[in-house]
């Protein structure tokens, strides 16, 4: 399969540090699917998604935390002001992995 979509609400959550790096941890089940669905990985073992939160549609990747033994999904500011999204909230998201693009393309639209 090289294409697979999912949804799912997640906890938005600040990373500790200076950097200020926005995550939604992925639900295990979801993160296991993805696992399985992803060949060969970019950089950090990331892998390419494009996602929606709200109106946002955007593309990015995914990271693997050893930690949380799943996916990260990075937030970044642009989309968090436009929804207006908080650390601590939660966060329905709409996810689409495509074996066809490589990790690192990103581009961000805006449904209105």
């Amino acid at each position: 399969m090289s294409e697979a979509e999912f949804e799912f609400t997640g906890k938005l959550w600040l990373y500790p540090g200076e950097a200020g790096w926005h995550f939604v941890t992925l639900p295990a089940d979801v993160s296991d699917d993805i696992e399985e669905e992803a060949g060969q990985r970019g950089g950090f073992g990331s892998v390419p998604v494009e996602v929606t939160i709200g109106e946002t549609t955007w593309k990015t990747s995914l990271f693997p935390d050893k930690r949380a033994a799943s996916f990260v999904l990075p937030v970044k500011k642009a989309v968090r002001q436009l929804e207006r999204l908080e650390a601590d909230a939660p966060v329905s998201v709409r996810l689409r992995y495509d074996a066809e693009r490589t990790p690192g393309e990103g581009r961000m639209t805006r449904s209105r």
